[in-house]
Formats: structure tokens, C-alpha cells, sequence
């Protein structure tokens, strides 16, 4: 009481409160200025007379005076009586009689009364009830400061920790929690007593310095405390511990980081490195995640003794990541021997700091195959093998206190483990944390599943892809080529763009490029039944508007063959993408003999040439429409092409800009062109440079670009005779082609040349009639022709046992590498063609 008594809003307060002195009679004596102004009386009108007189109702005055008996007289005693105002109203008053002398008898031969309204009394012992009972609760920790933050006061439970002092008084923080902790909270009550600014609200960490693992986040809230005059004298502090709390909100956080981190890739490497990299050093110090080493290429472990599969570290994060390593480390599941025994409950757990297998975790039963593993006392425990040595994949990280893995598992399959350690003074891992680590990794296992399937259908539509493409370069005594081929859809990396490198007979060799309307794995199927009718075209020898036509037609053989499908399956779905309408072709066909390039464009985009001068320009052409239409023909375009002309065939992907002309695309590709150098650099390198030039950004379609820079065959490789249509000029060709084979120093060849050059000028006189032409090529092979006016195409048959004649097509079959006929405007073609004798 008497300390509070200095406190300027006690009631009963002698500098500021009304008092009376009495006598043992209960006769005023005397009357203070404060009674004057709380009754409005002077003190002539009350001193002299009974206290009694006072009182709203005298009679009242024994009452008044059995209140004395509850605190005793001698020391004193508290009430309340109502007065007579000096205005003619009651006031209800609070009181206090203090003994100064006492008679005889034990009763006040001298008394002090002090007064105060009733209001300020009640509000008084309101406020010291409230204050009192604050400083005696333990929910939350309170402090008083003085200026030089020692601390003055505290309640029972300041901090909720192992190493606090009992008596706290005149200490400072710094005396039992870390220096920086300590430092930080300081710092913050220097502010809130220079500025007066209270401070709600801050959240930080305390550690004591007997427990640094332990360290607890309380929340600080802190007003300053000052004199009558204003002037600072301390600072009073509310610690709330809200661990629990944050822990919680940490976890979710980091839950909901570690699922936003599992969604960014569908790369089975690039989501585990995400995911350690959220888990350290949020959740752990190191973090590390082993898979299969079939789930890295699209398969996965086998549903039949998985436990037993070798692990790859795949992923690790942390400071101490280096003594973990990466893709070397093979290991068995730490946890295979724990999947396959029963559920263990209570007793049966493994020993002390390990969490039992069949252990219920915090966030419910778990599964025997999906549950985690938890050890703690690492620091302690023996190296090496042993009854209560930690486990291999706990002690894989040195220097680590606490370690806990988790399996990948999705749909009854593992594949892998997630692994955290803890080390130095960080808190260790509890029950809690792998339950958390559990729940982490049962949705990173779906999303590697997610990613493994996606990274094995990938592989799968990519090994379409290449297979239905050919070589990316290509070299014929006709040209050289060099293709290119980018999908819009980098994800799946498939589309419905090809090109193709087509060697004809007599050195000639046919361009394709096209274009199949839509992305994906079904316009990837279509692109492959397009580019095999080109080639199956291509081998009859027919004219780029000819195939170009064949094409058509089969094209809308497909698209009827599939609206029929649609309409007898009720359940066929939407349509699929892709469709083989809208689809557009290139096909050229470049001889190097005549240097005579034929053209024939379905719906497509004119080639470049880059000739040998530098200059680049676009061939006139009359495209048809694309294929699928129908009923339009195709017109050919004949050019030639000097020797070392580069043609560029492409795809629009190459060419389209979005909201721009086409025509400005076109101008980009032939600066392009010139900028690659394609003239004097071989087009495997100038390839890349061209498509690298393009503007930055997603390719809206497919890109597709065919480089090919011509060839010619010297006049010196080259043979050409007219002959008679008489039987004995079959003699004269056996001579001319063997004198011929001497020049070029083929006589290996001499005995099979002849043999085929007698049986096909023989049947061109014979079955056709009309002049006759014989030519031989040299270029990597020995080329012979044999060209009559004649539109019957030569047919290849078994002739019986019995005839003598039929054998002639078959003799030249089986001399030669290989042999056919084509129509020419005169009539038809027939060769052979063998391969040179080796060097």
C-alpha cells in the first residue's frame, strides 16, 4: 500500500485527496482545502461539529461505524457512507480512517479520515485487481523495465523456457538469451522509450543460453511507462509465446512452397531440384531426394521386389550438399526392410530416437508403405555398425543431430526417397516435422509420376518423330542437304512438319517439304502416312504435278475413311487435331545432268534460290490448293539452277510473323540466308544460324527449313549414243559401253554392263521400235539408260523351263543394285544402276 500510495491516482492519496481529522469523539478538528472543494463546505461551518452531521441521513452513523469492524481498529479500516453536499444533493463517498492516536481502550483517540467519490474508489480497486491478477496468470510473460531496460518486475511465466532465471530482478535479457536475440528485442524497447510509440505486434526468436536448440518466437508488445512530469522511467512488456502458432502457419507455408515448387516442371530431374530447393534451408539444413534410375527415363521400378531397387541421388540442396553428392551414389531403400514387416505399435518401435514404423503420426494413421522414418541423437550416437548405431542414410551427412526420410510413393509404386538432415544448432526434427516431410513427399511422388509418364510419352512421340524423318544431312552426287526441323510445341516435341531428301535414278533426287495442319502426336501419325505416299509416289518415277495429284486423291481417301469411322462410333469423341485437310506439300525434282529443277507446290510457299552471285530470290510459282481439296490440278515450274545454287525449301512457321505481312517474313528469311553465308559454308552450320536469327519468342507453328546446294555431273562422267533400231547395233552398243568403261578404268564392271546393256537395247528394239538412246553415268554409281519411244512399261517375269526367251529383265535384276522405269515426254526410260568397285 505504501507503495502505491506515491502513485498520484491512489484515492486515498494525502497530497490529493479531501481529509478530515477527528477526535475520539467524532468531533471535526480540522478540514482540508480537497474536502472543501469535494463538499463545497468551509471548513467554519464543519469544524466543531459531529462527523455525523455530514451524513446524507444521520441516523445512519452506527452503521457507518460497524464497517470499522471488518479491518480492525487499530490499523485502520476502509467504507463508504453517503454525505450531504453543500448544494443539498447526496454524494456517495469512499473513505479511509487511519488511527494516529488511541485511547485506553484500544479505540482512536485521534483519527484521519481520507474521502474520495465512491466512482474513483470502485475504478481504483478495479485497475490494482487487474494489474494484480495479470502479474500473478502464467499465459502470457510480462516485464517492467526500468530506463536502462534492467528488468523491475516480472510475472511467473516471462518465458516459456529451460534456463531462466528464478529471480529476474535488475537483469537484462542479454544475461540468460543469446546476445543477438537479446539484441533485437532491446532494440526495440530503446525505440519504443525515445519515441513513445508503442510496439504491437513484432514477432522474434529467443533462445536461452542453456537451451540454443530450443529457441522459441514469441510476439512483443511494449508501451513506455513515464513520470507525472513526462519524463521516461521504464518500459512495460507483454511476451506471448506463439511457436505453436507460427510452426503451424511455417508448415502450411512450406507445404503450400514445396506444392507450388512440384507444379513448375514436367521434367522428373528439374521437379526434384525444385522441390530440395524449397525444403533447404526452409525446412532442414540439407535435403536430398533418390529415385530409381528408370524413373529419370520414362520407367519405372518393378511392382515385384521394388524394395529392393538400387537408388540414384538424384537432387541436393543445403550448405552442406557437397558431401552428398549427385547421379554416382547407388544405395538400397533405407526403408525396404520396413515396408516389408508388419506394422510395429508401442514396444516394438526400433530404439531410442527412432519413430516407430507403425507409429500414428499428428496427421493421422499412416500407410505401411508410404510412412517415414525419424532419427534423432545423432551428435551421440556410436559410428559404425552396431545395436545403436544410426542408420547408413542418417549418418550420410556429417556433423548432422537429426534426420528423417520419407518415401515417393504413388499408386502402390516407390520410387524413391526424400531425406532431410538437420545440423548444428538448429532445433531437431520431431514427430511433427515428418509428418510434414510425409505429406511433402506423397505429392512430389505424384508429381514425378507425372513427370515420368510424361518424360516416357515424350520420348516415345519424339522416337515417332525421328523415325518418320530422315538424316538431318544428306549428300548425293545431285546436291548436298542439310534439314531442320523445330515443333511449336516444345513440350511435346512432335508436330506434323517434314522434309525429305528422295534419291531418284539417273543421279536425280527429289526435295519434299510439307506441313500438316495442328501440333501434336496425331498430326505427327499423319505427317508419317503423307511422307510415305511422297516416297511410295516417288519411286514410280512420276511428275512433281502427277504425285502432287496422287496425293490428293488419297488424302481425301483418309478423311473419308475417317467421317465414316465418326458417324458408325457414337462414343469417337471430339475431332481429333491435326486432320490430314489443310495439309500442304513442296515436292522438287533436281537432275544434275540437265541442272534442270521441276517444281510442283500444293497450297505451299514458294523456295528460294541463292544463286552463286549472292542474289536471293523466290521461285514463280503456281500453287495448287492443299492437299484434301480436290479437284484442282498442279502446275509445274521448270528452272535452272546453276552448279553451287543453294535452294531453301521451308514450312510458313519459318516466315509468319504474327500480326505482320508475309511478305516482310519472306524478306527476313533472304536476308537471313545471306547473313548464314550459305553460299561458302557447309549448310549444317548455316542452318542453325538462320533459325537462330529469328525474333525471340514462342514459335506460333512448326518450323521446317531443307538447305540443298546443287551439284552438276561433268560432261567427262556423262555418255550419251542415238542407236539404230537394227538388230546389229546390239553389238555396237557392247562395244561403245565397254570402250567407255576403259576410259573411266571400270573394266570390273565390263562383263555385268554389257550383259545389261544387251538385254534392254535389245528389248527397246525388239518391243518398242523408234529411235533408241543409250546413256551412262558416272557419279558414285554406274548409271545406265536405255530411253525408247514407247509407253509400255517393261514387266519382270518367270519364264518357264521350257521357254528361251523371258529372262532378259531378270538377268539385269540380279546385276544390278537396282533397276525401274519412268515416263518421259517421249516415251519411257529403262535403268540400271551398279555400284562402283571399290578404290
Amino acid at each position: 500500500m505504501r507503495a502505491m500510495e506515491s502513485n498520484q491516482d491512489y484515492p486515498f492519496a494525502v497530497t490529493n485527496t479531501a481529509a478530515a481529522l477527528l477526535d475520539g469523539a467524532g468531533t471535526i478538528t480540522a478540514w482540508t482545502p480537497a474536502a472543501e472543494a469535494l463538499l463545497e463546505r468551509r471548513p467554519a461551518d464543519v469544524c466543531g461539529r459531529p462527523a455525523r452531521d455530514l451524513l446524507a441521513d444521520p441516523g445512519s452513523w452506527e452503521a457507518v461505524l460497524a464497517q470499522g469492524g471488518r479491518g480492525g481498529q487499530r490499523e485502520g479500516w476502509e467504507g463508504r457512507a453517503t454525505l450531504r453536499h453543500g448544494s443539498g444533493r447526496e454524494l456517495a463517498v469512499g473513505f479511509r480512517v487511519i488511527p494516529l492516536v488511541h485511547g485506553p481502550h484500544g479505540g482512536a483517540a485521534r483519527c484521519l479520515v481520507l474521502g474520495a467519490p465512491l466512482e474513483l474508489v470502485a475504478r481504483w480497486r478495479q485497475d490494482h485487481a487487474f494489474t494484480h491478477e495479470l502479474f500473478l496468470q502464467g499465459r502470457v510473460g510480462l516485464a517492467v523495465f526500468d530506463a536502462d531496460l534492467r528488468l523491475l518486475r516480472t510475472n511467473t511465466h516471462l518465458l516459456p523456457y529451460t534456463g531462466v532465471p528464478v529471480d529476474l530482478n535488475g537483469r537484462r535479457l542479454a544475461d540468460f538469451l543469446w546476445a543477438e536475440d537479446a539484441g533485437i528485442i532491446e532494440d526495440r524497447l530503446r525505440e519504443v522509450l525515445r519515441s513513445g510509440n508503442p510496439l504491437i505486434g513484432f514477432n522474434t526468436t529467443t533462445r536461452t543460453l542453456d537451451d540454443p536448440r530450443g529457441g522459441r518466437v514469441v510476439t512483443v508488445q511494449a508501451f513506455r511507462l513515464q513520470e507525472p512530469d513526462g519524463h521516461p522511467m521504464g518500459v512495460a512488456t507483454v511476451f506471448t509465446d506463439v511457436t505453436d502458432h507460427e510452426r503451424s502457419r511455417g508448415r502450411l507455408d512450406l507445404l503450400y512452397r514445396a506444392t507450388g515448387a512440384l507444379g513448375g516442371s514436367l521434367s522428373v530431374l528439374r521437379t526434384v531440384e525444385d522441390l530440395v530447393g524449397v525444403l533447404a534451408p526452409s525446412f532442414g539444413d540439407c535435403a536430398a531426394v533418390d529415385l530409381a534410375d528408370t524413373v529419370l527415363t520414362g520407367g519405372e521400378p518393378p511392382a515385384e521386389g521394388h524394395h529392393a531397387a538400387p537408388l540414384v541421388r538424384m537432387a541436393v540442396a543445403g550448405a552442406d550438399a557437397d558431401a552428398l553428392g549427385t547421379g554416382t551414389a547407388h544405395f538400397a531403400d533405407p526403408l525396404a526392410a520396413a515396408v516389408s514387416r508388419p506394422a510395429a505399435t508401442g514396444s516394438d518401435v526400433a530404439g531410442p530416437g527412432v519413430a516407430g514404423p507403425g507409429e500414428p503420426g499428428p496427421a493421422g494413421p499412416r500407410t505401411r508403405e508410404c510412412r517415414g522414418e525419424l532419427v534423432t541423437g545423432l551428435d551421440t550416437r556410436p559410428a559404425g555398425p552396431g545395436g545403436d548405431a544410426a542408420p547408413e542414410w542418417a549418418a550420410a551427412l556429417p556433423g548432422a543431430h537429426s534426420a528423417m526420410t520419407a518415401p515417393l510413393c504413388a499408386r502402390g509404386i516407390r520410387f524413391g526417397m526424400l531425406t532431410l538432415w538437420r545440423t548444428g544448432d538448429t532445433a531437431p526434427l520431431e514427430e511433427d516435422d515428418l509428418a510434414l516431410l510425409e505429406e511433402i513427399a506423397a505429392r512430389a511422388a505424384v508429381a514425378v509420376d507425372n513427370a515420368r509418364r510424361y518424360t516416357k510419352e515424350r520420348r516415345t512421340a519424339v522416337g515417332l518423330q525421328r523415325s518418320l524423318l530422315p538424316p538431318a544431312t544428306a549428300e548425293t552426287p545431285a546436291l548436298e542437304a542439310a534439314g531442320l526441323y523445330l515443333p511449336a510445341d516444345s513440350d511435346s516435341g512432335v508436330g506434323g512438319d517434314w522434309f525429305d531428301v528422295i534419291p531418284l535414278s539417273s543421279a536425280r533426287v527429289a526435295l519434299v517439304v510439307g506441313d500438316v495442319a495442328g501440333h501434336g502426336l496425331h498430326a505427327t501419325a499423319m505427317m508419317g502416312r503423307l511422307r510415305s505416299a511422297v516416297r511410295a509416289m516417288a519411286d514410280l518415277e512420276l511428275e512433281p504435278e502427277e504425285l502432287l495429284a496422287h496425293v490428293d486423291d488419297m488424302v481425301l481417301q483418309v478423311v473419308a475413311e475417317a467421317e465414316s469411322d465418326d458417324s458408325e462410333d457414337g462414343d469417337a469423341g471430339p475431332p481429333v487435331p491435326g486432320g490430314p485437310v489443310g495439309a500442304t506439300c513442296l515436292y522438287a525434282v533436281y537432275d544434275p545432268v540437265t541442272r534442270h529443277c521441276v517444281m510442283a507446290s500444293a497450297g505451299h510457299p514458294p523456295p528460294a534460290v541463292v544463286g552463286p552471285d549472292g542474289t536471293v530470290e523466290y521461285v514463280d510459282l503456281s500453287p495448287g490448293p492443299p492437299l484434301g481439296v480436290g479437284g484442282w490440278p498442279f502446275e509445274p515450274v521448270e528452272r535452272e539452277l546453276p552448279a553451287g545454287s543453294v535452294l531453301a525449301l521451308y514450312t510458313d512457321g519459318l516466315i509468319e510473323r504474327g500480326e505482320g505481312d508475309i511478305d516482310e517474313g519472306m524478306q527476313d528469311l533472304a536476308d537471313r540466308l545471306l547473313r548464314a553465308d550459305v553460299l561458302g559454308r557447309p549448310l549444317r552450320q548455316a542452318r542453325h544460324d538462320i533459325v537462330e536469327g529469328m525474333p525471340p519468342g514462342r514459335l506460333r507453328d512448326d518450323v521446317t527449313l531443307l538447305l540443298a546446294r546443287t551439284r552438276v555431273v561433268d560432261a567427262d562422267a556423262l555418255a550419251t549414243w542415238q542407236l539404230d533400231t537394227e538388230p546389229a547395233v546390239v553389238g555396237d552398243a557392247r562395244h561403245l559401253v565397254l570402250d567407255q568403261l576403259t576410259a573411266w578404268d571400270l573394266d570390273e564392271l565390263a562383263f555385268s554392263t554389257e550383259l545389261i546393256v544387251s538385254e534392254l537395247v535389245t528389248n527397246a528394239i525388239r518391243h518398242a521400235g523408234g529411235p533408241v538412246r543409250l546413256r551412262l553415268i558416272r557419279t558414285d554409281t554406274l548409271t545406265c539408260e536405255v530411253s525408247d519411244s514407247s509407253n509400255t512399261q517393261p514387266r519382270m517375269r518367270r519364264a518357264r523351263n521350257s521357254e528361251e526367251g523371258g529372262r532378259g529383265l531378270y538377268i539385269v535384276a540380279q546385276l544390278s543394285h537396282r533397276w525401274g522405269s519412268r515416263y518421259t515426254v517421249g516415251g519411257k526410260t529403262v535403268w540400271s544402276e551398279q555400284s562402283l568397285p571399290p578404290a
